[in-house]
């Protein structure tokens, strides 16, 4: 008997039908001679009301509390996707992230998986009973309640099928699969039926909503065959893998990302420890720093320039408020209404000149970009908010994606 886990996201279990739903999907999988553990987010939208609950008593509530307060959620859904798989003939327990035995750091909102005590959920298993087990929470060694951050319940069941020995971790969403982009952007996007874990991390880490980096990088670090697909469809949908074991096309999808914003300092010191002093108080600060890029400015100055994730935009303009002034620096700019884009491919290792090519496509649809940053199987660059849909389209046209890897041409003209 196998043991596979499945991840049903909040558009999964938004109501008491798709409730029930969910439960015949699993046990359909059962009666399929499975042992079966499902991870399960809280109801619809109820982590986003739960929040507004929150600010509405203080705009500035402790985190300690906030997770106290939405670890509710999943404790809802977990019990009433127990209660109907009972009512289907089959046994269920349902399981908080402490029972379950997740445990995690101290940092509240984000934190971060370091063990995961499986023995109780493999009791019970071993029992012929149906596991439901909240995704999205865990408990510290001082037994504190802690989230695992946004999209947290796929690292929930990412970590435990790395820790079960899954045969596969099955992660239902209300998309049946990874795209070469956004389909609401593109109609001619195309469902990739398997993708290596570096691409996918790639992918999670510039836009793509439908996979959370951290259960990204867990899948590779434990080799964990991943599959995501829609709740709704019982066809196939993208196999997330070490080897996808079929010809790639150079590129293999697009992202994008609207979230961040950049920050710039002007006319800092041009001398060596500047930048480690402003960016070790951004760490200190636990801001996270993406792009970032240096231009030498007149007389002995530069500008330094990057980008953060807009929700910590408020932190960051108080270091930096504070760096300036240490520093003597001439002043700041603060741009909200950028958007990152990036290509993604495994095979532009071997395919020179991409980044020309989606340099000079943008340029053609008159798209400036602000900064650049590249890895071995990524190009990003920062343009104008307003222009996303325009550069995705024309990017997407490009480089051909609508076709199947096989059906690609060798080169770009």
């Amino acid at each position: 008997m196998g043991v596979i886990v499945q991840k049903y996201g909040g558009t999964s279990v938004a109501n008491t039908e798709k409730i029930k739903g969910v439960a015949q999907r699993i046990v359909k999988t059962r009666a399929a001679g499975n042992s079966v553990v499902a991870v399960v987010s809280a109801l619809g939208d109820t982590t986003d009301e739960l929040l507004k609950l929150a600010h509405e008593i203080t705009p500035d509530p402790p985190e300690r509390e906030v997770d106290m307060l939405l670890a509710t959620g999943e404790q809802v859904s977990v019990a009433l996707l127990s209660m109907a798989i009972h009512t289907l003939g089959y046994d269920a327990i349902s399981f908080t992230g402490a029972q379950a035995g997740i445990v995690t750091d101290n940092t509240h909102a984000k934190a971060k998986i370091v063990d995961v005590k499986s023995d109780r959920i493999r009791d019970e298993l071993k029992r012929g009973k149906i596991v439901i087990v909240a995704g999205f929470q865990g408990v510290t060694v001082d037994q504190d309640i802690t989230t695992l951050g946004r999209g947290g319940s796929d690292t929930t069941a990412v970590a435990l099928a790395a820790k079960l020995k899954a045969d596969v971790c099955e992660i239902y969403t209300d998309v049946d699969g990874v795209y070469t982009t956004d389909p609401n952007l593109v109609r001619e996007a195309r469902k990739i039926t398997a993708i290596s874990y570096e691409e996918m991390l790639e992918m999670a880490a510039t836009g793509a909503g439908v996979l959370q980096l951290r259960a990204a990088e867990y899948g590779r670090n434990y080799k964990v065959l991943i599959h995501v697909r829609s709740s709704f469809l019982d066809e196939p949908g993208t196999l997330i893998k070490e080897d996808t074991g079929m010809e790639r096309a150079f590129v293999t999808g697009i992202t994008y990302d609207t979230s961040e914003a950049k920050v710039t300092i002007l006319g800092v010191p041009d001398k060596p420890g500047i930048a480690a002093k402003v960016f070790s108080s951004l760490a200190e600060a636990d801001v996270n720093v993406d792009m970032i890029i240096q231009n030498v400015g007149e007389k002995g100055t530069a500008d330094i320039s990057f980008t953060v994730a807009r929700d910590n935009l408020g932190r960051a303009e108080k270091v930096v408020g504070e760096v300036v002034k240490e520093l003597d620096a001439r002043g700041t700019n603060y741009d909200r209404s950028i958007a990152k884009i990036s290509l993604i491919g495994a095979g532009m290792r071997t395919h020179p000149g991409v980044a020309a090519e989606m340099f000079a496509t943008l340029a053609k649809n008159n798209i400036n970009i602000q900064m650049i940053s590249t890895s071995s199987i990524k190009i990003s660059c920062v343009i104008r908010a307003e222009q996303v849909k325009t550069a995705v389209q024309a990017l997407h046209k490009k480089f051909e994606l609508e076709k199947e890897p096989e059906e690609a041409k060798e080169g770009v003209g």
